[in-house]
């Protein structure tokens, strides 16, 4: 099947650094099995089904399901519509959202441009390598450009968050206190 282009990932849109200046580059979607494309006068709500890929603006999107709906433009009587810019996207099914060595795992992600925030759901996993961080919880909303994620918990299902060791503080036990030292529990004994 040949790939679709599109404007843009929306799932750029959530994980990527603030928007530059420069054009966004197009946006590839492959899948093997169906895409099918349905537009209205306004919008187009794209598809895609089996063993999806979307790849663009430094950033790859696997799933099992996606659906893109984008804003339309141009000549409202044409076959399809020239895509604008993105409205909604949907990824089902084995999420995976690689950008650099941040990945996030999840069953599903919602992305909402117009409101910057992507919302992982499915059991949800966020890792960054170079940092030594990962989190998960039943629910996770990243913001764009904000640098900021919010896990929602639950009693029966709690957020979990792994992140670097502390350093040494460098206080010694009592035992390994030298003698005649003060230790945090007053001097020691002679």
């Amino acid at each position: 099947m040949r790939p679709l282009p599109l404007l843009a990932t929306a799932a750029a849109l959530a994980l990527a650094a603030p928007v530059r200046p420069a054009e966004a580059p197009t946006t590839t979607v492959e899948c093997s099995g169906i895409a099918e494309s349905v537009s209205t006068d306004t919008e187009s709500t794209t598809i895609f089904h089996d063993h999806v890929v979307a790849t663009g603006n430094d950033i790859t999107l696997h799933c099992d399901y996606l659906k893109v709906i984008t804003m339309g433009i141009g000549d409202k009587n044409a076959t399809i519509s020239k895509h604008d810019k993105f409205k909604y996207l949907l990824a089902t099914g084995n999420v995976r959202i690689v950008q650099g060595d941040r990945v996030a795992t999840c069953g599903r992600a919602e992305v909402f441009p117009g409101e910057d925030r992507i919302v992982l759901t499915e059991n949800p996993v966020v890792r960054i390598e170079s940092e030594h961080y990962e989190a998960s919880g039943p629910r996770m909303i990243l913001y764009r450009g904000q640098r900021r994620a919010v896990i929602e918990g639950t009693p029966a299902n709690r957020s979990h968050v792994l992140l670097p060791g502390i350093k040494d503080l460098g206080f010694p036990s009592e035992k390994t206190a030298a003698p005649g030292k003060e230790t945090p529990q007053g001097p020691s004994a002679k």
